[in-house]
């Protein structure tokens, strides 16, 4: 089995949380600039002699390890990761904290404000927590400390401290009401993971196509140079012989001329067929990337798969096989997926058009310390006793919850009329509608594919049977001619000619058995089950 792994590619979103050690740190750390991209490997592990030998699964292999469209689909994958990250993030807990320090001084417009001069220090501390949870409750609490002195004599407590905490707890009883609707923008990025996922996986099946028909023309190039090579073989033994027959004076010198232009010919074909082998071996390179390692850029490719098709090839019934397709197919899991996010949608905008009804409750505790002038206590100078107490005061009074302070409400925020919410509603319907009738176009399509694949394959397997007795006859055919031509019951051309019927039609059985090949790959394809055929699964973790 090919394991397609995508492994997790580190992120700026995945940083400490806090209160971990590495939080801090990670604040503070540099942006992640230094991307880099793998570089191709297992090139080395082919290596045979000074050339790339490969069979179909070990070009396979090299193709999933190191064609960049294969690595471009993981990143659509991870993208997509990120987005669910990204719809959590409405539940994210946030603190703030502030810290203030107020001086001023003032002059005073009357004796009851202690100081012919007024002078104030008020210095406040605040922190905030807020946080939603996925039920739609929202929680928000906020610690205030606060220390005020002045320089009157008629305050009581100088300076003054006091803590304050105060819980606040909302909670939508109509609208936003559940989890099932707070966590809706988490179920549609979920969904459209999995569909990314089916996008990947008919990406991959498509990547694999193009490869494996790479592969083929390779084989097809090299099975056409051998044919080409042949028939020179052929035609450089029938011109020496008709040159030592016209040094015989058995052939008139105008019977030369047609076997050496036969077998200028076959020089052609030869050098034809070798280009196209190369072009196509270019090809093969591109695939495997070893067109990127100067170490392996040049070196010979041996592919070791043949053409011959199988004595007993397999059989396909049509509506079994659409069957099969449809249940494999990317497309129409894809199409599901989407018809689950209108589902999401339609509950979403829903959700919108009702009232929005809350309930709001909140507790605050109170505490206040300081230096407690005690005015019915009088020292010897007839002055208040000053009783000392500061922040510990405040603290125990605020965790006594000696001064507590509470109350309960509703909110309630009614729509009269709601355009937006109600035009939302009836595009997402309208957007359920066309997806249904897109998978329905879809199940049409991959069903014309099946039916399609299939008869090319039969046709295939019809022309890889008539081409063979077509290439027995023109065998049978040329060596009669020799025969004849040996004993002189025939002519030079007709010979000829059959050489040219022999050579064309072992290049129609070869590009029969090639067509066979690439036919199966295409029913394989239209059936979805590509992927399983050539062993190739894909790992997200």
């Amino acid at each position: 089995m090919l394991s397609v792994t995508l492994l997790a590619a580190s992120s700026p979103g995945q940083m400490a949380v806090f209160p971990d050690k590495a939080y801090w740190k990670s604040q503070w750390q540099k942006a992640p600039l230094g991307v880099e991209i793998e570089s191709v490997s297992r090139l080395e592990d082919y290596l045979v002699d000074g050339r790339l030998q490969l069979s179909l699964r070990a070009y396979l292999e090299l193709v999933m390890a190191n064609n960049p469209n294969i690595n471009l689909q993981k990143l659509a994958y991870y993208q997509q990761e990120n987005a669910i990250q990204r719809a959590l993030s409405p539940f994210d807990p946030s603190l703030t904290a502030s810290y203030n320090t107020n001086r001023s001084e003032t002059p005073s417009n009357d004796v009851l404000q202690g100081a012919d001069v007024r002078s104030n220090l008020n210095q406040t501390g605040r922190a905030t927590y807020n946080q939603t949870f996925d039920t739609g409750t929202q929680l928000q609490s906020t610690w205030t400390s606060q220390k005020v002195s002045n320089n009157s004599q008629f305050t009581t407590f100088n300076p003054s401290i006091t803590q304050s905490w105060l819980a606040q707890l909302t909670q939508p009883l109509i609208r936003g009401r559940g989890r099932n609707i707070q966590r809706i923008p988490f179920m549609i990025a979920q969904s459209r993971l999995d569909q990314t996922e089916e996008q990947v996986r008919q990406q991959v099946i498509t990547l694999i196509f193009q490869a494996e028909n790479a592969y083929w023309d390779v084989v097809q190039q090299r099975e056409r140079l051998r044919v080409q090579n042949n028939n020179l073989s052929i035609g450089k033994a029938f011109l020496d012989r008709s040159r030592r027959e016209l040094e015989l004076g058995a052939i008139s010198p105008l019977d030369i001329y047609q076997p050496e232009q036969q077998y200028a010919t076959a020089q052609v074909g030869v050098t034809q067929a070798q280009y196209r082998l190369q072009q196509a071996e270019d090809a093969v390179r591109r695939q495997i990337g070893a067109d990127l390692d100067s170490a392996f850029r040049n070196v010979p490719i041996e592919l070791t798969e043949g053409v011959e098709t199988p004595a007993n090839p397999p059989t396909f019934e049509p509506e079994a096989t659409v069957s099969v397709a449809l249940a494999n197919r990317p497309e129409i899991e894809q199409r599901r997926r989407l018809l689950q996010i209108d589902d999401l949608q339609i509950k979403q905008a829903t959700n919108s058009l009702r009232p929005d009804l809350s309930l709001v409750g909140t507790y605050q505790s109170t505490g206040r310390g300081g230096n407690f002038l005690d005015r019915t206590l009088l020292d010897a100078n007839g002055n208040g006793i000053v009783v000392p107490g500061g922040l510990t005061d405040a603290l125990s009074q605020l965790l006594d919850f000696r001064y507590p302070t509470y109350s309960v409400g509703l909110t309630l925020n009614l729509p009269l009329r709601n355009r937006r919410a109600a035009a939302d509603l009836a595009d997402a319907a309208i957007q359920k509608k066309r997806d249904l009738y897109q998978l329905r176009a879809n199940e049409q399509d991959i069903r014309l594919d099946v039916v399609q694949a299939i008869a090319g394959l039969e046709q295939s397997k019809a022309g890889v049977q008539q081409a063979t007795v077509a290439r027995d006859f023109a065998q049978k055919r040329l060596d009669a001619e020799q025969q004849k031509y040996d004993l002189g019951v025939t002519t030079t051309f007709i010979v000829l000619d059959a050489q040219s019927r022999l050579l064309q039609s072992e290049s129609d059985l070869l590009d029969q058995e090639v067509a066979y090949r690439r036919a199966l790959l295409t029913l394989y394809r239209a059936t979805g089950e590509l992927l399983r055929e050539r062993g190739v699964s894909i790992d997200y973790n």
